[in-house]
């Protein structure tokens, strides 16, 4: 059963708060937070990206980056995250949890999901969309798979 999602990007800032608040909203009954591999420890999201997510209903308040560890990724029973070099780089150093991480946009395409740190709003907006589109797939998925 899974009970507790990671969403894991680079810095923390931008796609896993988003990912973290989208699929905590789709997917009431699982715990959802969020870690980077190379995180931007203890900032708020970012400007864009909060923004963005405002714009659409979605608060990124409150958020601060905090960087994956061993202990995060044991405690999680799903990791997703936003490159399939995500992926390899916590089955280098974590082995034992390789197993349990999934990309993202798993049900929605596959192919990862661009960093838009530093980038366009409307690339901040291309970027939500597919967040939005992948966390529902996320959601229904974990419905089905009787996630409490």
């Amino acid at each position: 059963m899974i009970r507790n999602v990671l969403v894991v990007c680079v810095g923390n800032i931008c796609r896993s708060p988003l990912g973290e608040r989208l699929l905590q909203a789709t997917a009431p009954g699982v715990t959802v937070t969020s870690a980077g591999i190379g995180a931007l420890v203890g900032h708020a999201a970012d400007p864009t990206a909060s923004a963005v997510a405002a714009g659409h209903g979605v608060s990124l308040d409150g958020h601060l980056a905090r960087q994956f560890n061993a202990e995060i990724g044991k405690g999680a029973d799903l990791i997703l995250v936003m490159e399939p070099g995500h992926k390899a780089q916590i089955a280098r150093e974590l082995p034992q949890v390789s197993g349990k991480i999934m990309l993202f946009d798993h049900w929605t395409g596959a192919k990862g999901i661009a960093d838009p740190y530093r980038k366009s709003h409307e690339f901040h907006e291309a970027v939500f969309g597919q967040i939005e589109a992948a966390a529902i797939a996320w959601a229904d998925r974990l419905k089905k798979m009787g996630a409490r």
